[in-house]
């Protein structure tokens, strides 16, 4: 007696003809592409998702120096050498900072007397300092005699020379004008001359070795303004003492 309710049997495989290729379909190899590039779509979104922003911030300043990008940075508000509340305490200075920075402290300090400050200047460089004096204080012009004036300077430049082991480069400077004396035809004559007359001064009345003293005339090779005006020459007549290290190259 047949069984109620039973399944019919599956049907049998269909037999393939004979031009059935083997293998995948054609379009698995589509779709798979599709697919891989779609989950490498995604991965580079979940990377720039999670990107650290400081090393986006390192990959930046490389670019720009690949590039030369440049900044422009604020000149500072106060001059090398001066005290600041702003000095980094991580940095120490060298011997060789601390004795300029001393000289230049020591030069301000004697040149204490108001008339001084207004005919005298201080700068430094990384090697000394210069104490530039105008002209009119030393000498009349056209002339290489010391005026009685200029002792009062030259008294403050032999106390550093005996209190620093500093040498000293006298350096006469003169404006475009010609000096119309017979004696010093040139302002390169003139110039050396007053030059000499100081080194001399320093040497005799302070007892300063000749070694270490040098003194040079420029006349007006070195202006420190275009000689274009009167106070522009002015300014350009001076006398420099230059306080240098001994092993430093001085001219």
């Amino acid at each position: 007696m047949a069984k109620k309710n039973q399944s019919p049997p599956p049907p049998p495989p269909k037999k393939c003809d004979a031009d059935c290729p083997e293998g995948l379909p054609e379009w698995m190899a589509t779709f798979s592409d599709m697919v891989t590039l779609l989950l490498c779509f995604f991965i580079l979104l979940l990377s720039f998702a999670k990107q650290d922003i400081n090393t986006f911030k390192t990959l930046m300043g490389s670019v720009k120096d690949a590039f030369g990008v440049q900044i422009k940075r604020k000149d500072a508000p106060y001059a090398a050498f001066s005290p600041t509340n702003y000095e980094r305490k991580d940095v120490e200075l060298s011997q060789q900072n601390k004795q300029i920075l001393g000289l230049v402290l020591q030069l301000k300090n004697v040149l204490d007397d108001p008339k001084l400050k207004k005919v005298t200047k201080v700068t430094a460089d990384d090697d000394g300092v210069v104490l530039r004096v105008d002209m009119s204080e030393m000498f009349d012009p056209g002339s290489a005699h010391l005026k009685p004036s200029a002792e009062a300077i030259f008294a403050r430049v032999i106390k550093i020379l005996k209190e620093y082991n500093f040498n000293v480069v006298v350096r006469g400077h003169t404006d475009d004008q010609p000096p119309n004396n017979a004696q010093y035809p040139t302002n390169w004559e003139l110039s050396s001359a007053r030059a000499a007359a100081a080194l001399r001064y320093v040497m005799e009345h302070g007892e300063i070795p000749p070694t270490r003293l040098k003194a040079v005339g420029y006349a007006d090779s070195q202006p420190l303004l275009p000689n274009t005006s009167d106070k522009n020459r002015e300014a350009n007549r001076r006398m420099e003492f230059y306080f240098h290290r001994p092993e430093a190259q001085s001219w």
